[in-house]
């Protein structure tokens, strides 16, 4: 028996359809529970909540110092501004 509501849409869905006039979700594409509570974002039993965390929070990495290019352009900066200003 169809849901009185699609649970993929949300359209009202007729007493004896075999899919919603919307969407064309049915038993196997949306009105199963399996179908439905696959969409609710719960983790399954394979779920790695160790492995989650460390994707998630894992320490990111900081650049290790200033690359040589800008200590050459900052150099090359002061340069100008010194010479600019010396005449």
């Amino acid at each position: 028996m169809p849901p009185e509501s699609c649970p993929n849409c949300g359209a009202d869905v007729p007493r004896n359809a075999k899919a919603c006039p919307e969407c064309g979700a049915d038993e196997k594409t949306g009105w199963s529970d399996s179908a439905y509570a696959s969409n609710l974002g719960i983790p399954d039993d394979n779920f790695d909540y160790n492995r989650f965390v460390k994707e998630e929070f894992a320490a990111e990495t900081k650049p290790h110092g200033i690359s040589w290019l800008w200590w050459a352009t900052a150099l090359a900066l002061i340069l100008l501004i010194l010479l600019f200003f010396r005449h």
